[in-house]
């Protein structure tokens, strides 16, 4: 059994904690947070400490901490020569303290501690700087996913700019479609029918094969109706500049 101990108290420690405590191959020793009432009733057995000297040596330290603490994180560990990982999609696994081995175990998932996730559907994308360390994190992966990949800090990067493209910016835009409902009494209930199809149909289609819509037709008289309706000028902007995204990228083809 590998053992664990993770660093933070937010919403991809929580999950961690979540997952962790439905496998039998990973034991969690002991839960680092500043906020001890925040984490206490996810794994109710579990160590929660809130002090640097009480941290004990294990297989594998995982950090899960905002993107711009990982690195003071990692200094203010006391062990040294352990395996230290990080969660964030977007921070190299240089950012961890030289003291101790480094690498990433990063899941690619938008978490809300208020929503339950299927674990086992969460991609795993994990990094080590040495082969052994590298299998350890790859069975902790394993134990609680049914993806792992290998990916290092430049691929990682590039996938979480995509992360945002696809989950991000796609919930903003849900955002905006779901004040234009409200601003003309429509329940956006509406559109969740056609919200699920259009996610649906990329697992079979690429996504230049599932584009849909004016832009994709080059109906201009449609864009114009549309442009012409909105009177939020940054609801406007956002308009124009994805619907001449949609032509360019159809010239492509």
């Amino acid at each position: 059994m590998i053992q664990v101990s993770v660093i933070g108290s937010g919403n991809i420690a929580h999950h961690l904690l979540k997952a962790f405590g439905k496998t039998s191959e990973v034991k969690v020793v002991q839960v680092f947070a500043r906020s001890i009432k925040s984490i206490e009733t996810v794994l109710p057995n579990t160590e929660i400490i809130d002090n640097w000297s009480q941290l004990k040596s294990v297989d594998v330290i995982i950090i899960a901490v905002s993107d711009d603490a990982i690195e003071m994180v990692s200094q203010q560990i006391p062990l040294e020569n352990h395996l230290v990982v990080h969660t964030s999609g977007s921070v190299g696994v240089s950012a961890l303290d030289s003291k101790n081995r480094s690498g990433v175990f990063y899941p690619l998932q938008t978490f809300s501690k208020s929503k339950a996730l299927d674990y086992r559907l969460v991609p795993m994308c994990i990094e080590a700087t040495n082969p052994a360390d590298y299998k350890t994190l790859e069975t902790v992966a394993k134990s609680i996913s049914d993806y792992c990949y290998n990916v290092n800090s430049e691929q990682r990067k590039a996938l979480h700019t995509a992360a945002v493209f696809v989950c991000n910016f796609t919930n903003h835009l849900y955002q905006i479609g779901h004040e234009i409902c409200e601003a003309n009494q429509l329940p956006f209930d509406i559109l969740k029918p056609l919200i699920q199809e259009t996610a649906q149909k990329i697992i079979t289609l690429t996504p230049a094969e599932a584009q849909t819509g004016p832009a994709k037709r080059n109906d201009t008289q449609t864009i114009n109706k549309h442009l012409a309706f909105l009177t939020d000028e940054n609801q406007k902007e956002i308009y124009k500049l994805l619907t001449k995204s949609i032509i360019d990228h159809g010239k492509k083809l």
